[in-house]
């Protein structure tokens, strides 16, 4: 669907090209012009000569000021329009044949800008969000391929062994468990690429209808009873009986599976996990928290970002997608998670949702 664009002044503008000031001046310039066509006509001896050499004279005059006019305004467009224009020519092909190092200055100072100036100004800006974009497709496209090649080559070696026949039923059964997990690993890895690129691209089909938040989180912590009853780990719920919103339920599904699943793989053995729920009129607030391994601040920084994983002795239970996943969701849903963490004493992901203007 094509927008159409506003013509409203830009603030960053600072002169006109043409103002009261440019007016003056010019209506001064052609009473000047005509003053000394005047002093011409009045010169002594201009009467007494035939009229061919008056008209003449007077047309000479013209054909001069005319002369120097079209200077004065050829000049002034290639200084002022043709070799700015130039300019930028010449940097939109280099940016268009994927140099996005370019950047071109401002003509005149920031109290004086015109609209080449900010035009200059806004063309930077788009090659450096481009450069960074670029950036973060390269480092994207590497990661995934790095990621793809640690589950192949465990089932590419495992698969070999097993091919060669000598293998004890013990070790084939060890061999068959790590396959399997290796090919979750690959297949949880791909679907949540496929969701972020669809989640990128707005392209995801989502079904809005009401639902029972309470009833949605209870299911799925439930879904991690095994884990959490295996890490000797205490459980605090405080939810509500009953919350409803209206959103992509499946979505948000993905969002606290995620959480809970990475409170209860970075809290030890015998910590806690706290799963609680508010809600008021106009929103539904879920916390997360837990008493795990914490994080410092430059992790909480990047704990959203694609692939980025702070904790790396858990990097074979997780790609570094569910967290980006799950911020991008409940940003798709008009929400926002906010994360507060400490080193050594855990951390809390709260998420809040409009009730009012939910996903739709």
């Amino acid at each position: 669907m094509k927008k159409s664009m506003s013509v409203e002044r830009d603030p960053r503008v600072k002169t006109k090209n043409l103002g009261w000031n440019h007016g003056m001046i010019t209506y001064g310039i052609m009473l000047l012009l005509v003053g000394f066509q005047t002093g011409i006509v009045v010169f002594p001896g201009f009467l007494d000569m035939d009229t061919i050499f008056q008209v003449g004279s007077i047309m000479l005059y013209w054909a001069i000021v005319a002369a120097v006019f079209v200077y004065i305004t050829d000049k002034q467009m290639k200084d002022g329009y043709e070799r700015p224009m130039r300019i930028l020519s010449k940097a939109t092909k280099q940016v268009a044949d994927g140099d996005f190092s370019i950047y071109i200055d401002p003509i005149h100072t920031a109290d004086k800008h015109n609209y080449i100036d900010v035009m200059f100004l806004d063309f930077n800006k788009m090659v450096a969000e481009l450069g960074s974009i670029e950036a973060l497709k390269n480092d994207f496209v590497s990661n995934v391929s790095h990621e793809l090649k640690t589950p192949l080559a465990i089932i590419k070696n495992y698969t070999t062994m097993l091919r060669k026949g000598n293998v004890s039923p013990v070790e084939q059964q060890e061999y068959i468990s790590a396959i399997n997990d290796a090919t979750d690993r690959l297949s949880v890895l791909v679907t949540n690429v496929l969701r972020l690129s669809k989640l990128d691209h707005q392209a995801i089909d989502s079904t809005v209808e009401p639902f029972d938040l309470c009833l949605q989180l209870s299911e799925c912590l439930l879904q991690f009873e095994t884990v959490w009853e295996k890490k000797n780990l205490e459980i605090e719920i405080e939810i509500e009986d009953r919350a409803f919103i209206t959103a992509d339920a499946s979505m948000l599904e993905i969002v606290w599976n995620n959480l809970l699943s990475n409170a209860i793989k970075f809290t030890d053995y015998g910590g806690k996990v706290a799963i609680r729920q508010t809600s008021d009129t106009n929103s539904i607030t879920v916390s997360v928290s837990d008493s795990g391994c914490g994080m410092n601040n430059e992790t909480i920084k990047h704990i959203f970002d694609k692939f980025y994983q702070g904790d790396t002795s858990h990097s074979e239970e997780g790609n570094g997608l569910g967290l980006a996943l799950t911020h991008r969701i409940i940003e798709k849903a008009g929400g926002t998670i906010v994360v507060e963490s400490k080193v050594g004493t855990g951390s809390i992901f709260t998420v809040t949702l409009n009730t009012q203007n939910s996903e739709g």
